[in-house]
């Protein structure tokens, strides 16, 4: 586990002893020279030669001394280490956040040499400041750079795909609402730093109005029917939840892959496509039917939901000003309602935890119903997405396979650019892949809406 300068890495995993690092780097060794992996080299980096042994050993055990992987020190705030780390790998997966603060270095450093770079950040602002600063870079230089590689946002992504595939022939989706349930045998705690970056989030949110001011308007798709109206607090009785509107990253990233979609319906070409992945690609867009979509975090109780209310009325209260941005961050606990807590979960409250996460769809049995007037949806299908803890088992899962995925397919990947998840590995086998990594897509229910 020497200091390398100048091997050269499949992967480099930075930021790899954080609280989500390192079960990142926990997913990674599964697959590091297990057979028919393209992970051949590994590597990690960060500050703290220490803690990036500690943190290999924790991941190898019971493994015994644990595998002879590269420990690299670099840091966010020191350029020419993160220059030196792009020129020595293939993948940077960067778990250094809140993104809005430490993520630009790394990105800007993957888009100048070629790079190519996955993150795990749910932080809009920084994800559209990225694209725009970036985006022409990244696609001259060959880098793909692209966020969101974790539970935000590729359950909502693939899961609205799912969805959006089951309406076949003449049938067309005008909405498909996405309610997120979160469940645990004991309590649900979670990450610090998904707390930190939704303060942060919430406190700059004028700046993400002004970013969107400042660029150009986005292509929107074409949706059969009007844009639905709902209410802000539902019980919906089909899947026996309480929810109300989530203000996640989700919607925000699946807006993204629409749009692109709707400049590029066959979606964006591989860099060196075969004819048939080229069908195969055109083939999979033309089943994907755009909807509206949004997200709702639900409970079975309506006691949980004025909970979520009472926690979203207080970081939006406090974050306002200095003092109670720094009281947020200071008392996580406190303002969370003990929902998230500095040291994080335990290993046991990670493993009770999991998510389901419902897509429901509304629309119509024949597109041409959707032009006429007034008339509303008549069908509905119901999917699901099941998987582990979300922050610490399944976003490893997730950003392991779309680094594989890069790794393996590469050729029928776009070039460069910085784009969302979904219209990279939207095509690709990664549903399947999840599937087989303890990720579940189902159909609950086809059925007819009563007039």
């Amino acid at each position: 586990m020497e200091e390398t300068q100048n091997s050269q890495f499949d992967i480099i995993i930075l930021g790899a002893s954080g609280f989500t690092g390192k079960y990142v780097v926990k997913e990674a060794l599964k697959f590091l020279n297990s057979p028919s992996s393209p992970l051949k080299t590994l590597a990690l980096a960060g500050r703290n030669r220490t803690k990036l042994t500690e943190t290999l050993q924790w991941a190898a055990h019971p493994s015994l001394p644990p595998p002879s992987i590269a420990i690299i020190t670099a840091d966010t705030t020191d350029l020419p280490s993160l220059h030196r780390l792009c020129g020595q790998a293939k993948v940077i997966l960067n778990c250094v956040g809140p993104f809005r603060l430490l993520g630009e270095p790394v990105v800007a450093a993957c888009a100048n040499s070629g790079c190519d770079y996955l993150d795990i950040c749910g932080e809009p602002e920084f994800m559209e400041r990225m694209e725009a600063k970036y985006h022409e870079k990244a696609v001259e230089t060959g880098s793909l750079v692209i966020s969101a590689c974790g539970f935000d946002s590729v359950p909502a992504e693939l899961g609205l795909m799912f969805n959006s595939r089951q309406w076949i022939c003449q049938a067309v989706p005008n909405q498909v609402e996405a309610y997120l349930s979160l469940e645990s045998e004991k309590r649900i705690v979670g990450n610090f730093g998904t707390y930190e970056s939704a303060v942060l989030g919430v406190a700059n949110a004028k700046k993400l109005l002004e970013l969107r001011r400042s660029r150009p308007k986005r292509a929107r798709p074409v949706i059969p029917g009007p844009p639905p109206k709902g209410p802000t607090l539902e019980h919906q009785k089909k899947i026996g939840l309480w929810a109300v509107k989530l203000p996640s990253a989700d919607s925000v990233v699946v807006r993204r892959t629409l749009s692109i979609l709707a400049e590029n319906p066959h979606g964006l070409p591989g860099v060196n496509e075969s004819p048939e992945q080229i069908e195969n690609r055109e083939a999979f867009w033309s089943t994907v039917k755009p909807a509206y979509f949004g997200v709702k975090i639900g409970t079975k109780s309506l006691f949980g939901i004025f909970r979520i209310i009472t926690v979203g009325m207080l970081m939006g209260l406090f974050s306002g000003f200095s003092l109670g941005k720094w009281l947020l961050l200071k008392f996580p606990s406190v303002f969370s309602l003990g929902w998230f807590k500095k040291k994080g979960p335990s290993e046991d409250e990670v493993k009770s935890a999991s998510f389901k996460m419902w897509f429901v769809g509304h629309g119509f049995s024949d597109s041409s119903l959707a032009s006429q007037g007034n008339i509303k949806p008549d069908m509905e299908i119901i999917t699901r997405v099941m998987g582990p803890e979300i922050g610490y088992l399944t976003t490893p899962i997730i950003l392991v396979q779309c680094a594989l995925i890069l790794l393996s397919q590469r050729d029928n990947l776009p070039k460069g650019g910085v784009l969302p998840p979904g219209i990279v590995f939207g095509p690709t086998d990664l549903q399947q892949r999840l599937q087989e990594n303890g990720i579940s897509f189902d159909v609950v229910s086809k059925s007819a809406l009563k007039a």
